[in-house]
């Protein structure tokens, strides 16, 4: 398959293509000359290859060799692209690769895993933090799919702590506040970090320490006090998230919270709408602003928040309605995302997508049928047992 060849090309820029264009990806990657360009859009592809899995499994087995032990780039190709589709025949090679250091460097592509059970694919983090050491790609890429895990992630709480004296100790803190009571003998050290103490504390260190101490601890004094501090300094969109997962907890704030919503900066608009909004429970100054920032032109420019405020419109629900046709117009658009290079622009176009069909459906549900439905979920049989799987 070469590099201009349509199916791929087809893939790449359309968000709805004709299945045949995938099924030729697949013939692709699976014949004896697979391409480069083939084999990035197939990790990309997650359900929409869900009916090959079994010919996928095949090849991965082929390309594990006669032992099974193989781990090479033609394994890791296939044994993504079944993660993907949330088979469990990726488990095993999966494990193979995090063993020998061949799982991706690719913050998205690491991602794509996540269709798996969060359990196993825990299991498999922390072999690969095991693995890699000191390894920058490794702890950011194991910490990144740890934290996607929730309190599954408990696992491995003894191999995130070591990462709290390192330069991933950003990272760490995302994974043990997910984790939640499980990483609790990890509540001094956040604290120390919250207060200034930790080894590199600074920066933002100190906001995320805090939240993560009140997640594992249950007590919210912490995070309040350094959050809240944060948002009254000026450094508010360090603190605003904190905030808002605080909810009524942080009332004390709510002044500084509002000022915010009228801020120069987009970010900070829309982080400090939501924090108004699941502090106060009162959605009516927030959700003009958050609307404002859902650009129907916009093509995943990361300095703009548009993906951000339809997911909190979506969390609004009902009382954010007047962005359903919006959404919905942005939902229909023949058009991939064009900003993000080839090895993620499909993984990007589809986590959008996703952030506009579950707010459609958490804003008007059952009126989302105008906009196209997502690809469904693929049952999966493994061993006689139906699992249905979802990211």
């Amino acid at each position: 398959m070469s590099r201009r060849d349509p199916a791929v090309e087809t893939v790449l820029r359309e968000r709805r293509p004709d299945p045949a264009c995938w099924d030729a990806v697949v013939d692709a990657v699976c014949s004896e000359e697979s391409s480069y360009d083939a084999e990035r859009v197939l990790i990309q592809a997650g359900t929409a290859v869900a009916r090959h899995a079994d010919r996928i499994a095949a090849d991965l087995r082929r390309q594990q060799g006669a032992f099974g032990t193989a781990v090479g780039h033609g394994v890791a190709v296939r044994a993504l692209a079944l993660a993907g589709t949330g088979d469990l025949r990726a488990l095993p090679a999966l494990h193979s690769l995090a063993e020998h250091g061949g799982l991706p460097y690719s913050r998205p592509e690491a991602r794509v895993m996540s269709a798996l059970p969060p359990a196993e694919l825990a299991a498999v983090m922390r072999t690969k933090l095991r693995r890699d050491g000191d390894g920058y790609h490794g702890n950011t890429t194991a910490l990144e799919v740890l934290a996607l895990c929730g309190s599954a992630a408990a696992l491995a709480v003894d191999d995130v702590a070591l990462r709290l004296d390192t330069p991933y100790a950003y990272d760490a803190m995302r994974v043990l506040g997910r984790t939640g009571p499980p990483a609790a003998a990890t509540a001094d050290r956040l604290a120390a970090y919250a207060t200034g103490r930790g080894q590199g504390a600074g920066g933002s260190y100190p906001r995320r320490a805090a939240w993560a101490h009140w997640k594992v601890t249950g007590d919210p004094a912490l995070a309040l006090d350094v959050c809240g501090a944060a948002v009254r300094s000026g450094t508010a969109s360090h603190g605003l998230p904190f905030l808002a997962d605080l909810g009524p907890l942080a009332s004390a704030h709510t002044t500084p919270v509002r000022r915010l919503m009228d801020s120069a900066g987009a970010w900070t608009r829309t982080y400090a709408a939501h924090a108004y909004w699941r502090i106060t429970g009162d959605p009516e100054p927030a959700v003009p602003v958050l609307l404002a920032e859902v650009d129907p032109a916009w093509d995943s420019d990361p300095a703009l928040p548009v993906r951000e405020a339809a997911r909190i419109l979506g969390q609004i629900g009902a009382p954010a309605v007047s962005a359903a046709p919006l959404l919905r117009r942005i939902l229909a658009q023949e058009e991939r995302l064009g900003r993000p290079w080839r090895g993620v622009r499909i993984l990007a176009d589809q986590a959008y997508v996703r952030t506009l069909t579950e707010a459609l459906e958490r804003i008007a549900p059952g009126t989302g049928a105008a906009a196209p439905a997502p690809a469904p979920v693929p049952a999966v049989r493994q061993r006689g047992v139906l699992v249905r799987w979802s990211k």
